[in-house]
């Protein structure tokens, strides 16, 4: 049988950690953990933690992370399958026996590894012989140094067909093949697969040669610029990153993985020290490579070239990981210089740019916000509302509820603030003089025209207040004591209106009657047409004479928020309860955070309300 995960975990189980670990690394009790300096980077406080309860190490330092096995493979350099056998004979268990098919398939990887490692040995001989000249002279142009050419494995493969049996005789045809070093025609005529190519060998995550990238010296009419090996029996290039046995060491010492476009990309940085790069290999991230990615750390970033192909591949990796994102889980994105990759970056800026870049990479979130807005112009209604389409597709796409929920609001309201932009202010109402020109209301010598009679009934009921005397009446009544104030909330005395429809003729009057209304006068309204002074019951501070002007309209403008605010916090949370049955939990969430906006509102109306004016004494009450 095969070691199968229930194996491993009553292997881990019947293991004591902490023990295991204190027999290289001194530690401390920390609590229900234990804590020493972590083996995997220098440090001189301790940031290495073992938990025997959860079955793990962690380093926040460097972020080294693992359980027993991981610890006998990474720190004690054991083989998977010897690090398993001693771990089960400390806990006195028998290591299942291996499965006929699977130990027949690891003699054969083994057998193709062998294959490939003989090609790696020859593409580097011949770099360095008289036919790779011309490959040197392009290493060179490209300011790759002689210690990255020799750690990377730079090799060259003559321009020829059947240069791999020559060199390679000890093994068959059919290993050639199977390594993915030789392909057949539809004649049936066997010939290299790579032929005149500057060659890199494509490692596993153990450093094992099982793969090769080929690149062309010039360019040439129907030939591939870049050529990989094909999917083997060795190598899944949807499940393998290129560089990672290096970077996985490097991520742990920076916290970081950077994600490049391709293998030249990676060896650039490289070259520039810069080693925590990994790349694809000729296709768009798969959600194999993202897994892998995640498990070194929370946030890769993505670096993609600036041209429109390369934000288009960072849009496509977006697509892949939505459906993936999980709690602090998620993906970075570095815009390259529009015309520039890393290589250029670096050689006409320097390291310093790049690490400036990758320093500060931008959201997921705002990634694919910037990517969809400007995907297509938006000049009409039907465009924009095809731009909120886009992005609650994407959001469908996001498997984890509560993400899904917050993805929602966040675009929702980016996209309410794109499509719905403050309208500006209108004017400061005009006077309009006999010969029908507008002049502003100033002047104690004005006069305004006169109103009709129904004009006038409507206005006195504005300033009587009615019976009610709420905010409301005291609000048409400041903005009729202030009328020069009616223009700076005309639009939120309109949503007023909406919201609310009982109020909506009230409104609608004073609107209509702002430009008769005359500031200059004592009670604000011209005593010659015979208006009443507000009512004596409404006893706000924007209501009483002898006020500090300007500190009225600032108290008259909170007035009006308050008013606007309360029916638009309830209108909401109504359309939020109806959509509870088709997203509850994004309709919960919503709910909750409209309901806490509404009590702070409720709470400024209570402290509003407390600071109305004192009744003012009258002649009677001192009598």
């Amino acid at each position: 049988m095969a070691i199968t995960p229930q194996w491993k975990d009553e292997l881990r189980a019947r293991i004591t950690l902490s023990t295991l670990v204190q027999r290289s690394v001194k530690l401390t009790r920390a609590g229900r953990e234990w804590k020493g300096c972590c083996p995997f980077h220098e440090e001189k406080t301790p940031s290495f933690y073992v938990n025997d309860q959860k079955q793990f190490y962690h380093c926040f330092g460097c972020g080294a992370h693992g359980d027993a096995i991981s610890w006998m493979v990474d720190q004690q350099g054991l083989q998977f399958m010897d690090a398993v056998k001693e771990l089960a004979g400390m806990a006195g268990m028998e290591v299942p026996a291996p499965d006929p098919v699977m130990a027949k398939r690891a003699e054969q990887r083994a057998s193709l590894i062998d294959v490939t490692e003989a090609a790696q040995k020859f593409f580097v001989t011949s770099l360095a012989g008289p036919s790779g000249g011309a490959a040197r002279d392009y290493l060179q142009r490209r300011g790759f140094s002689p210690q990255i050419m020799a750690e990377f494995g730079f090799g060259w493969t003559p321009d020829e067909r059947q240069a791999l049996p020559k060199a390679l005789a000890q093994f068959g045809e059919d290993m050639l093949e199977g390594a993915g070093m030789r392909a057949a025609n539809e004649q049936g005529e066997r010939y290299d697969r790579f032929r005149g190519r500057v060659m890199l060998p494509i490692q596993d995550a153990r450093g094992r040669v099982i793969a090769f990238g080929g690149r062309i010296l010039d360019k040439r009419d129907g030939v591939a610029k870049y050529l990989n090996s094909p999917d083997t029996d060795l190598f899944d290039k949807g499940r393998t990153l290129y560089n990672l046995h290096r970077a996985a060491p490097a991520s742990r010492q920076s916290g970081r993985v950077v994600v490049v476009e391709g293998y030249m990309d990676v060896i650039a940085l490289a070259n520039a020290g810069i080693a925590d790069a990994v790349a694809p290999l000729g296709t768009a991230l798969t959600e194999m490579q993202l897994e892998l990615l995640w498990r070194m750390v929370e946030v890769p970033v993505l670096c993609f070239d600036g041209d429109a192909a390369g934000q288009r591949a960072a849009m496509r990796a977006i697509t892949r990981a939505l459906p993936m994102l999980a709690p602090m889980r998620s993906l970075g994105i570095v815009r390259l210089p529009a015309g520039l990759d890393p290589d250029d970056l670096i050689k006409v800026q320097g390291k310093a740019a790049m690490e400036k870049l990758l320093a500060a990479p931008g959201s997921l979130i705002d990634t694919l916000w910037d990517f969809e807005r400007d995907a297509q112009p938006l000049a009409t209604p039907e465009a924009k509302a095809g731009l909120k389409a886009r992005l609650m597709a994407h959001v469908e796409t996001i498997a984890d509820p509560e993400i899904k929920s917050l993805y929602r609001r966040e675009l929702g309201d980016r996209f309410s603030a794109f499509a719905y932009p403050p309208r500006a202010a209108r004017p400061a109402p005009q006077a309009r003089s006999q010969q029908g020109q507008r002049r502003p209301w100033k002047g104690a010598n004005f006069a305004p025209p006169g109103l009709s009679e129904e004009a006038r009934a409507r206005l006195s009921g504005i300033m009587a207040g009615g019976q009610r005397q709420g905010l409301l009446d005291a609000v048409l009544a400041g903005l009729a004591r202030y009328p020069h104030q009616i223009a700076r909330h005309t639009e939120s005395l309109s949503a007023l209106a909406r919201l609310t429809p009982s109020v909506a003729a009230e409104v609608e009057s004073l609107l209509e009657l702002a430009e008769t209304l005359d500031s200059s006068a004592p009670n604000a309204i011209c005593n010659a047409q015979g208006q009443p002074a507000p009512s004596a019951d409404i006893r706000y501070a924007f209501i009483d004479e002898g006020n500090d002007p300007d500190a009225a309209c600032e108290e008259l403008a909170e007035a009006v928020s308050l008013l606007v605010e309360r029916p638009a916090l309830e209108a909401a949370l109504a359309a939020t309860i109806a959509r509870f049955d088709s997203d509850p939990d994004g309709s919960f969430a919503e709910q909750t955070r409209l309901r806490t906006q509404l009590m702070a509102v409720e709470e400024r109306l209570k402290a509003f309300g407390r600071r109305k004016a004192a009744p003012v004494a009258t002649d009677s009450d001192t009598a």
